[in-house]
């Protein structure tokens, strides 16, 4: 059973909304544990200092007899300096550091980092806020998907089922998403409110900042065009494997032949032989017009196999996204 991460209310113009928050997805990443071959003892990490920082040049040093630098200041009181110098990585690892004694590092350059206490993030921390607070109403086509990041189900508390259900009938109506921000843990998001079914979801969004520019990616072509007969073939081919969106008809490979691995070891003491796969034959249809029109033949061939996949598709319901 999926457990709330948050609860608070779910704001709507002057309608308050009790509502908690569940994850609506669910990795299903295949997790290891570490061991030592030989032993088969657990591994374990600590939290261990490397060697001390450079020294900084214009602090000064505890006296070995010789005259003071000139214009030397003043250790601060703090334990370390606000700015410090990484140096290279110990050999050997040194003692566990205690975990009230970690601080954050921001690196400002290259091995140069600004020390931050807890103390001090803690009292700039969003503050925690308990209310979901819609501000606006868009089309769910204007927000590309690159700007989704986590999606969540929103369920009414008991007694507010009559409000949850006004707000989930109005945006499914409207066909409109809700945009509003809240504060998850210690960070405020902005977020996406949809009808789906007959659930409300919140998808959390990337801010406009956190989107890469396309200047920082290298090799987007500019200024290439494509000819009118690799055009046509291109459509062709799109509308060939054209169908309806079946989320199911789609696995994870890797993962499954990792438990089937991890079956098959469990049932047997002996080693396992994994076999490799087959390598990819190289092209022999190097220009694209060719490639393109082997696709098409590729797809014709295959819909011809299946005559009914596409009518099945076609019947599958389909969610309505708000």
């Amino acid at each position: 059973m999926a457990r709330a991460i948050w609860s608070g209310t779910l704001s709507f113009g002057l309608v308050s909304i009790p509502v908690r928050l569940f994850p609506a997805t669910a990795p299903r990443d295949v997790r290891f544990h570490q061991f030592d071959r030989d032993t088969g003892r657990r591994i374990r990490y600590r939290r261990v200092a490397g060697e001390a920082p450079a020294p900084d040049p214009f602090l000064r040093q505890p006296s070995q007899g010789g005259d003071e630098v000139p214009g030397a200041r003043e250790p601060d009181a703090a334990p370390f300096d606000r700015t410090l110098q990484e140096t290279a990585a110990s050999t050997s690892p040194g003692p566990e550091v205690p975990f009230e004694d970690v601080v954050k590092g921001f690196e400002v350059d290259p091995g140069r980092f600004v020390m931050v206490d807890r103390g001090e993030l803690q009292a700039i921390e969003p503050e925690r806020s308990h209310t979901v607070e819609i501000e606006h109403f868009v089309s769910l086509a204007e927000i590309d998907p690159i700007h989704f990041d986590r999606s969540y189900y929103v369920a009414p508390q008991r007694g507010a089922e009559r409000p949850y259900a006004l707000l989930l009938e109005a945006m499914r109506r409207a066909g409109r998403v809700a945009i509003a921000r809240f504060v998850l843990r210690t960070k405020q998001h902005l977020a996406a409110i949809r009808a789906l079914d007959d659930v409300i979801v919140l998808e959390t969004l990337f801010y406009a900042d956190e989107i890469r520019e396309l200047k920082e990616v290298d090799g987007i072509p500019t200024g290439v065009t494509a000819d009118d007969r690799e055009l046509d073939l291109a459509d062709k081919l799109i509308g060939i494997l054209e169908t309806s969106w079946d989320p199911s008809s789609y696995r994870d490979e890797y993962r499954q032949r990792v438990l089937d691995l991890i079956e098959a070891r469990a049932q047997s003491e002996g080693s396992i032989a994994v076999a490799e796969g087959a390598p990819e034959a190289r092209s022999r249809l190097p220009e694209l017009l060719a490639a393109l029109r082997a696709s098409v033949e590729q797809a014709q061939e295959q819909t011809k196999a299946e005559p009914d996949h596409k009518q099945s598709s076609g019947r599958r319901s389909r969610r309505r996204t708000g």
